[in-house]
C-alpha cells in the first residue's frame, strides 16, 4: 500500500461533461443558469424564513438550514465547472481534489441528515401536535443540527483519509465535472477493497439510518392520517408532507444508483447524469418544492421580494 507521498500525480484533469464545444457552451450556460437558480432561490427561503417571525418555528429552521446547505452544495462543485470552461483548463491538485470531495461528501450528508431530521418534526407536529413544543423545544433542534455537523465530519474525514493514503501511478484523467469517490478509485494502482468496503458498509450506514427513519416517520404519519375521519384532515397532513417526500425521492434515489453499487458495475455516463440530479438539479429544486404548497413561506417570500422591489424605488 503506498501513501501519498507515493503518489507519481500531482494533479487530476476533470473532463467535465463533454467534449464538444457545441455541447460545452451549452452546458456552461445551463449550469450558470441553475447554478444562480440555487443561489438566489435558497437564499430568499433563508432571508423570508429570518425575516418572517411567524416561520421562527423547528419546521422552518431546519428548513433554512438545509437552504444554507445546498448552497454551499453546488458552491462546492459548480464554480470550479464555470471556471475550468473560462479558462480553458481542466486541471486540480491533488489537494484540491481531495478538498473538493471532503465538501460534497459533507454537504451531501448534511443532506441526508437535514431531511432525516425533517421528517421526524413532522412525525411530532402530526402524530402528536399537543406535544409538540413541548418536544420539538429549541435546544433540541440546535442541538439535532450540531449533531449532523458532527457526524457528517467524522464520516467525511475517514473516507477522505482512506483515498488520501492510496497511490496513483499514471492515468490522472477524471470522467466526471468534480472529484467523485467511484471514478478516483478507479484510476488508483492500489487496493482499493477497503475503500470499497468502507463505502458499502460504513458509508451505507449513514446513508440508510436516516432513510430508515424517514420511512419510519412517514409511516407512522400515514397511519395516523388513516384514523383522522375528515378527507379536509387528510390532505392537510398529506400536503404538508408532500414537498418534502418528493425531495426525499428524487435525493435518495441519485444517491443509491451511484454509490451503493459495486465499482465494477459503474458506468462514467450514467454516474455523471446521476451526479448532475443530485448536486445541480436537486439543490436548486428544493426552494420551488418547499414554497409551492407552502402559503406562509410563499408570502414571506412575496413581502421580501416587495420590499427589494420598494427599496429599489
Amino acid at each position: 500500500m503506498g501513501g501519498p507521498n507515493q503518489s507519481s500525480i500531482s494533479e487530476f484533469l476533470l473532463l467535465g461533461l463533454s467534449r464538444q464545444p457545441q455541447q460545452q457552451q451549452l452546458l456552461f450556460l445551463l449550469f450558470l443558469t441553475m447554478y444562480l437558480a440555487t443561489v438566489l432561490g435558497n437564499l430568499l427561503i433563508i432571508l423570508a424564513i429570518s425575516t418572517d417571525s411567524r416561520l421562527h418555528t423547528p419546521m422552518y429552521f431546519f428548513l433554512s438550514n438545509l437552504s444554507f446547505v445546498d448552497i454551499c452544495f453546488s458552491s462546492t462543485t459548480v464554480p470550479k465547472v464555470l471556471a475550468n470552461h473560462m479558462f480553458g483548463s481542466q486541471a486540480i491538485s491533488f489537494s484540491g481534489c481531495l478538498t473538493q470531495m471532503y465538501f460534497v461528501f459533507m454537504f451531501v450528508d448534511m443532506d441526508n441528515f437535514l431531511l432525516a431530521v425533517m421528517a421526524y418534526d413532522r412525525f411530532v407536529a402530526i402524530c402528536h401536535p399537543l406535544h409538540y413544543t413541548a418536544k420539538m423545544t429549541p435546544q433540541l433542534c440546535a442541538l439535532l443540527v450540531a449533531g449532523s455537523w458532527v457526524v457528517a465530519n467524522l464520516n467525511v474525514l475517514l473516507h477522505t483519509l482512506l483515498i488520501a493514503r492510496l497511490s496513483f501511478c499514471a492515468d490522472n484523467v477524471i470522467p466526471h465535472f468534480f472529484c467523485d469517490a467511484t471514478p478516483i478509485l478507479r484510476l488508483s494502482c492500489s487496493d482499493t477493497y477497503l475503500n470499497e468496503m468502507m463505502i458499502l458498509t460504513e458509508g451505507a450506514l449513514i446513508m440508510i439510518a436516516p432513510f430508515v427513519c424517514i420511512l419510519a416517520s412517514y409511516l407512522c404519519i400515514i397511519c395516523a392520517v388513516l384514523r383522522v375521519p375528515s378527507t379536509r384532515g387528510w390532505w392537510k397532513a398529506f400536503s404538508t408532507c408532500g414537498s418534502h417526500l418528493a425531495v426525499v425521492s428524487l435525493f435518495y434515489g441519485t444517491i443509491i444508483a451511484v454509490y451503493f453499487n459495486p465499482v465494477s458495475s459503474h458506468s462514467a455516463e450514467k454516474d455523471t447524469a446521476a451526479t448532475v440530479l443530485y448536486t445541480v438539479v436537486t439543490p436548486m429544486l428544493n426552494p420551488c418544492i418547499y414554497s409551492l404548497r407552502n402559503r406562509d413561506l410563499k408570502a414571506a417570500l412575496r413581502k421580501v421580494v416587495g420590499r427589494r422591489i420598494c427599496f429599489r424605488r
